[in-house]
């Protein structure tokens, strides 16, 4: 399940949860209280791939980024902030997440984007390319639009959703 890849590993910080079933290659870092589901697929072969605190990729992601080259000299990494949780068969491809975001089931989110934090991304989105999405709103669509702001009660689900993760993944720990 944690392969190197030209002589990186994955680096798991204190109490993350990665499920056996799931394969991450290369340099990433998971950090503090964050899980990992069934079947994910994330590749840091090609440039790197930072997950932060608290936060979940649910089954069936595929988290990958873009090389180098000499139109992108660093590439674009992947990297997810603090409190995000990903949907279910999520793609995410060399972008940038921010903290306390939902990104739905299904969605789609392509090279060179960046999400601001406390962002809902809907189930069955697709972010095109080099868009940048705004703090606090709702994004749904294909491709996405903005929908509207986050309402106070969204808002806190943010860390209702993030949390709930974290206390089913140390369920998970003690079983092993």
């Amino acid at each position: 399940m944690l392969r190197s890849y030209k002589g990186k590993s994955p680096r798991l910080a204190q109490g993350v949860y990665i499920d056996e079933s799931s394969v991450l290659v290369g340099d990433i870092e998971v950090g503090e209280d964050s899980s990992v589901w069934p079947l994910v697929a994330a590749r840091g072969d090609v440039n790197y791939i930072k997950i932060g605190k608290r936060t979940n990729v649910q089954d069936g992601s595929v988290l990958h980024l873009t090389r180098k080259s000499a139109s992108v000299p660093d590439g674009y990494p992947l990297i997810i902030g603090d409190d995000v949780t990903v949907g279910h068969k999520v793609m995410l491809h060399g972008c940038k997440l921010g903290n306390r975001i939902l990104v739905g089931m299904g969605a789609i989110i392509m090279d060179n984007v960046t999400v601001g934090d406390d962002v809902i991304i809907g189930g069955g989105a697709l972010v095109p390319p080099n868009k940048n999405l705004e703090s606090g709103f709702l994004y749904v669509g294909s491709p996405v639009k903005q929908a509207r702001p986050l309402t106070e009660q969204e808002l806190q689900f943010l860390k209702v959703s993030a949390q709930n993760y974290v206390e089913l993944k140390d369920e998970y720990l003690e079983e092993s």
